[in-house]
């Protein structure tokens, strides 16, 4: 069985937008200076000594008003609150600690062809200051990254092993009678590879007797082709994941992977440059890897709480908990050292019930119960605590109040929102209204680094009563230009905007600044307008200001870096979604359904509406001769209306069309035998189309792929 490789562009596309945003800066500089004095035209007033910030500012002509770039320093440190968690408590630093064996010195891994970095800890370094000196970053969120940065080769049991901080993701290593069995490979197969050879280093070689996914999320299997050895027998091996997983992660990365993937460099800060002022981690680590990706194709599904199986002599007791973190998820419990491995369920921060990448919103009431059912299930014998994030915990009494603590957090917002909704309240208003119970807040596992109160409950809101709140002003806005240049209008033009713009930043108001001040820059264009209106750069220039003020206050990571991201694409006049790829790659091994669902989404509706507009469809019949199941041999492609319909042609749907009305059939125009091979090199407009059996016009197949392409 050969690597499916899902996702080719997952997170490589941004790290490759990235550079390709580092040269075109670099060969915009003419048109743009970056200027060094802080004083004359700075964007960010601070000490760039010892990497406290970056002064970097775009020569606009126009000098950034004192007293808004001080502001930059008076609203990053929220003054602290009885219901925050206490920094004497260290508790977490001695988890991250205990049982550590060996670190990959240095803490950087080239990436396959030896000319990039996959992954280098060595640039978070800066953490060590602590926060009294990176008064760029909330004090919570460097006490997460301090523990966050700690990395390597641990002991968590007689055992059970695992590689931390080598990428977002951990990687868990049993040790079984014959060798070993390896959970969640992590990202990338660089930075896998890397982890095994660590493990082999402090442990020996053994053979590989074992897979496993926990959940159907790139960072817990992208990096699976680093821990198998060349030519081995995968056959030989159970590669074991839960029931959905294979259809889970195909969804949810390749239909809308391409959308994801333009909202999860912002979420991400893949763009901005690791520093005090820019990325310092992501709450669930420090940021997903660069390098190649792959997966193996699962040949052992868990279908049922509670199923057993024994892996090279490690016996696991499963928890299934879909549409928890992820669609298809489990949990595992190991007897033999009373080790429970939470997957994404239980980690040492608040989750995401809706992600800014953007997903389908989870369900935090599952969620809650799952966690309860974890409890009942394995606290009374769980000593260990360890998830596919974070590090572990060790004491039985202390798991099972954190396990608790967790299912109350989830289970209060989503208690909590519904009954707020229910009286009226729309999900903005209950975001900025509901607080959680002391005990949950002072809680550091329940922290928002990851998910956020305000985001998570906007999710439930949404899961429940869609994006609309229910208030008819909501229910037709102009799209952003058009609303922006009414308010531009409204409020006497950009000048008088700005003004009143800048009272509100110095009032300590940046919230309410980017509101005003996004709608000066979407009227124009976006941050990627070129006008040089001293009006327009001034605006900028105050958005960057209020844009940075939020995300150096920010608690959240994912918060701090979209909020820096929009900052530095005013500054660089780019939008960084430009740089994504908008179409899905056609990944060798997926069904041939998917391959289909693909195009679909690819279609130009608008072009094909007109190209193929009743009664004029266009069908296109396709015989797979090597598919393996017998309902994915046959396809009908129809395109109508500007919609591209694949239909199975089963031996019941053909004997259903033979007897149906003339008028109810589509006209075939294209009969097509090949192989799988082929389809897909013809998908791809790889394969000249004269070298398949077809029967028909050719041109039908072409006319398909311009559509497609358009």
């Amino acid at each position: 069985m050969s690597p499916l490789f899902l996702l080719p562009y997952l997170f490589y596309f941004i790290y490759q937008s990235y550079v390709a945003l580092k040269k075109r800066a670099a060969a915009r500089k003419a048109a743009v200076p970056v200027q060094q004095d802080a004083e004359k035209n700075s964007i960010l007033a601070l000490d760039s000594k010892d990497g406290l910030a970056t002064s970097f500012s775009i020569d606009v002509g126009i000098t950034t008003p004192t007293s808004v770039r001080n502001l930059h320093v008076a609203q990053v440190n929220p003054r602290p609150t009885v219901n925050d968690p206490s920094f004497d408590d260290r508790d977490d630093y001695a988890d991250a600690d205990r049982g550590f064996i060996a670190a990959l010195e240095p803490g950087i891994i080239k990436t396959a062809d030896g000319k990039g970095t996959a992954w280098d800890l060595e640039k978070y370094s800066f953490l060590d200051k602590g926060a009294e000196a990176l008064p760029t970053i909330h004090p919570n969120l460097v006490r997460q990254g301090q523990i966050s940065i700690k990395q390597g080769l641990y002991e968590v049991a007689k055992g059970v092993y695992q590689v931390r901080a080598l990428d977002v993701s951990n990687m868990t290593i049993l040790e079984g009678d014959k060798g070993i069995v390896v959970i969640d490979p992590l990202t990338s197969v660089e930075c896998a590879r890397a982890a095994i050879e660590l493990y082999y280093e402090n442990r020996g070689r053994r053979p590989l007797t074992g897979l496993i996914f926990s959940h159907s999320h790139v960072d817990h299997f992208g990096g699976s082709a680093g821990v198998v050895p060349d030519g081995f027998d995968l056959a030989s091996i159970p590669i074991i994941a839960p029931q959905g997983f294979l259809d889970a992660a195909v969804k949810e990365n390749v239909i809308a992977g391409p959308a994801m993937l333009k909202r999860g460099l912002s979420m991400f800060g893949q763009a901005l440059p690791t520093n005090p002022s820019g990325l310092v981690g992501v709450g669930l680590g420090l940021g997903a890897s660069n390098g190649d990706r792959s997966l193996y194709i699962p040949n052992q599904l868990i279908t049922k709480t509670g199923e057993e199986h024994t892996v090279d002599g490690v016996h696991i007791i499963f928890q299934i908990v879909p549409d928890t973190e992820a669609p298809a998820e489990m949990n595992f419990f190991f007897p033999a050292t009373n080790v429970l491995l939470i997957s994404e369920t239980a980690t040492n921060c608040m989750h995401n019930i809706t992600t800014l990448r953007g997903a389908q919103v989870r369900d935090a009431k599952a969620w809650s119960l799952y966690l309860d059912e974890a409890i009942s299930l394995f606290g009374g014998a769980t000593d260990v605590l360890i998830g596919s994030h974070n590090w572990p915990m060790w004491g039985r009494r202390r798991v099972q109040e954190r396990l608790a603590t967790q299912r109350d957090l989830y289970g209060y917002l989503h208690d909590q929102t519904v009954r707020l909704m229910n009286q009226g309240k729309t999900g903005t208003e209950i975001a900025e209204i509901l607080e959680l119970p002391p005990a949950v807040s002072r809680a550091w596992y329940c922290r928002g680094f990851y998910g956020s109160l305000s985001h998570n409950v906007k999710g439930i809101y949404q899961r429940y009563l869609t994006w609309f709140d229910g208030r008819a002003a909501h229910l037709w806005q102009y799209p952003p230009q058009e609303e922006g240049q009414r308010y531009v209008d409204t409020l006497g033009g950009v000048a008088t905007l700005s003004e009143k713009a800048e009272a509100y930043i110095a009032q300590g108001d940046s919230r309410f600044a980017v509101t005003l001040l996004s709608h000066a820059v979407a009227a124009a264009g976006g941050p990627a307008s070129t006008s040089s209106s001293p009006e327009l750069v001034r605006a900028k220039q105050l958005l960057i200001v209020a844009y940075e003020n939020l995300g150096f206050g920010a608690e959240n990571a994912t918060w701090r870096n979209f909020f820096l991201t929009a900052a530095l694409e005013l500054r660089t006049g780019r939008d960084f979604r430009d740089f994504v790829p908008s179409r899905a790659t056609l990944a060798d091994n997926l069904p041939v359904a998917q391959w289909f669902d693909v195009l679909a989404v690819q279609l130009n509706g608008e072009r094909a509406t007109a190209a193929t507009s009743t009664p004029a469809k266009l069908a296109i019949d396709v015989d797979v001769v090597d598919e393996t199941l017998p309902e994915d041999k046959r396809w009908r492609l129809i395109v109508s209306n500007g919609v591209l319909t694949r239909r199975r042609l089963t031996p019941g749907v053909l004997a259903a069309m033979e007897t149906a009305a003339d008028d109810t059939t589509e006209k075939v125009k294209l009969s097509l035998v090949l192989t799988r091979a082929q389809l897909l090199a013809n998908l791809k407009g790889a394969l000249p189309v004269e070298s398949i059996k077809y029967e028909g016009d050719l041109g039908a197949l072409q006319t398909l792929l311009d559509l497609v392409a358009a």
